[in-house]
């Protein structure tokens, strides 16, 4: 079996899941619920969020990275810009999309670009999004689940690992009264060969959407045998789909550091000035290793005292 970062974690989720008394937490609101409270500290801190703006370059001036240049989205009428960073520049874009952000011709011979030629990809997802019917269902429904179908060829194997949430389970309010929404996925295990260069629009695209997302709903059936009946809307997400919607290259789930191996890097890079934080760093991939790796890069940004400041406020707090 691979001994890689997606094995490790899962794992983890194995032994957390079937461990007496194990329970599995989900944000009442949605994912969005915890963007919005990230926002929030953002903005009560002085900070200020841009929508619909892509990053085109990160700039260097005498090998230090000194800003950012900037792209509204198609459909508006400002030109691009530049944005001048006071401290430092801080991506949490992937390493490989960190990498294509940076002018080639003004970094040093190994750079942090070379690294990320060299870091390993893990594979991509396949998602089912399903607004059903919820008429009839067990009151106990519980809300995750996770299918392993052969212990044998590992838990990276292509579709081998699917996992299903039903957060309408713990948060009626996502979704209109007597439904149900479920959200099954392949876990990390997608390769992006099988997509690569399809048309998004084309028949085959569809077709392969609708085979490659069987087993998904194979998987759902072991939960809820009639779901097929019972759906009012569906959407399935592919590799394509976090390639465009995430800006992620080949939709990758994130950097495949084996265990023993090789290690996450910190938020510091080859480039004076550019920090990285998000799931290419320490401590790695998943929403509260990726909130631990921005905390890690805010407080190498800060002197120690001011940090031994926060933390005697939080002890008093306590």
């Amino acid at each position: 079996m691979l001994c890689s970062t997606i094995t490790a974690e899962m794992v983890t989720m194995f032994k957390e899941r079937h461990r007496e008394g194990g329970s599995i937490d989900y944000p009442l609101g949605g994912g969005g619920s915890i963007i919005e409270a990230l926002v929030r500290g953002l903005e009560k801190h002085g900070g200020r969020l841009l929508l619909n703006t892509h990053v085109d370059e990160i700039i260097l001036e005498g090998g230090r990275a000194v800003g950012i240049r900037v792209r509204p989205t198609r459909g508006t009428k400002k030109n691009s810009y530049t944005i001048r960073a006071s401290k430092a520049v801080v991506s949490n874009a992937s390493t490989w999309d960190t990498a294509k952000l940076l002018p080639k011709d003004s970094l040093p011979t190994w750079s942090y670009i070379d690294r990320a030629n060299v870091t390993e990809k893990t594979d991509s997802f396949v998602h089912l999004h399903l607004g059903i019917d919820a008429t009839g269902l067990p009151s106990d429904l519980e809300c995750h689940h996770l299918v392993l179908n052969d212990w044998k060829v590992g838990v990276g194997a292509p579709q081998n690992v699917c996992l299903v949430s039903i957060p309408t389970v713990f948060d009626p309010s996502l979704a209109p009264t007597g439904c149900h929404v479920v959200h099954a996925y392949t876990a990390g295990n997608e390769p992006y060969s099988i997509w690569k260069g399809m048309d998004r629009k084309s028949p085959e695209y569809a077709a392969l959407k609708e085979e490659r997302s069987q087993v998904l709903w194979q998987t759902l059936e072991k939960v809820i045998p009639d779901i097929r009946d019972r759906v009012k809307l569906k959407l399935v997400g592919t590799p394509l789909t976090h390639e465009r919607y995430l800006r992620r290259t080949e939709g990758t789930y994130g950097p495949a550091i084996r265990a023993g191996k090789q290690s996450f890097p910190g938020p510091s890079s080859e480039i004076p000035g550019l920090l990285c934080c998000g799931d290419s760093t320490m401590p790695g991939i998943g929403v509260p290793a990726v909130a631990a790796s921005g905390m890690i890069t805010a407080n190498s940004l800060v002197p120690v005292w001011q940090q031994w400041g926060l933390l005697d406020s939080l002890d008093v707090a306590a």
